[in-house]
């Protein structure tokens, strides 16, 4: 069952570009790290897409204060399954690289920026932003009112350029391969970047966050494991996109949900192109 993770900011629109530099630090209650909620957003209108409701943005700088590797993992691993569920990156990927980007929640960086990624603002960045040392002195990273909004961005920077595009062929549940792929995309310059992602991910059983999506129906999954759990042929229904088609148009013909429509096809968004041929159903056979 998934953990429901506390929101500790009620607040006011999202402002991408606020320059706020108050800070509120978030203390431990009753021994226990702060989380930050994980809610699905209504039904009616946004959860086709997959994507969560972050909280908004009240315009305070909240940073989460976290002890231990094992509690910051408690703290966000929700957070990681439902940005695989929304956008493909495996939650043991996602988990490990905030792990070692951010020091656990604990490096001068996550402090003062909640950046837990190491991404720089980089041409277009219209945001927030802070200047560290770290290849060079004094470079400008993104800054973030809460650490949720570092994840989302973390999800849209790999996704949305064309450099990481090929991890998205890659089946979710295969981290090692993810791993390497960062670091041939240029994500780090560490050499021994996979290696790091890959210890932290298997020393601490990161793995398991991934194989609960996967068992929900998201994501790809490696070929071997798609044989052994298919013990029977499926048959498969299709359709071919036409001018006017909608992923809604098409999921009320063929009676099944924009959502598993979006499964079927490991689709992370919703948009489809004419003469674009999608799975409508599947069906086991003997």
């Amino acid at each position: 069952m998934m953990k429901k993770l506390l929101l500790s900011v009620i607040c006011a629109t999202l402002l991408i570009g606020c320059k706020v530099r108050q800070s509120v630090s978030m203390k431990k209650n009753n021994g226990h790290s702060p989380r930050a909620t994980v809610s699905k957003s209504d039904q009616s209108n946004n959860d086709s897409d997959g994507l969560y409701e972050l909280p908004e943005d009240s315009g305070e700088f909240v940073h989460f204060e976290v002890a231990s590797i094992d509690e910051y993992i408690d703290t966000f691993s929700e957070i990681a399954q439902m940005e695989m569920k929304a956008y493909g990156i495996p939650a043991s990927i996602t988990l490990a690289q905030g792990l070692l980007e951010s020091g656990f929640g604990r490096g001068a960086l996550a402090r003062k920026t909640n950046n837990h990624f190491g991404i720089k603002c980089h041409t277009g960045w219209e945001g927030d932003f802070d200047h560290h040392d770290d290849d060079e002195k004094g470079e400008c990273f993104r800054k973030y009112n809460h650490p949720m909004y570092s994840y989302r961005d973390h999800s849209v920077f790999l996704s949305g350029r064309s450099r990481y595009a090929f991890l998205f062929d890659l089946p979710s549940n295969d981290y090692r391969a993810w791993a390497k792929g960062l670091r041939k995309a240029g994500y780090a310059t560490d050499k021994r970047y996979p290696q790091k992602l890959i210890a932290l991910i298997e020393q601490h059983g990161l793995h398991k966050f991934d194989a609960d999506v996967v068992k929900q129906g998201y994501g790809r999954v490696a070929a071997a494991q798609v044989a052994e759990n298919k013990p029977r042929p499926t048959k498969v229904d299709t359709h071919i996109v036409k001018r006017g088609d909608t992923l809604y148009s098409i999921s009320r013909k063929y009676s099944v949900s924009v959502d598993d429509l979006k499964r079927l096809n490991y689709m992370y968004d919703n948009n489809i192109s004419v003469g674009q041929e999608l799975v409508v159903k599947t069906a086991k056979f003997n």
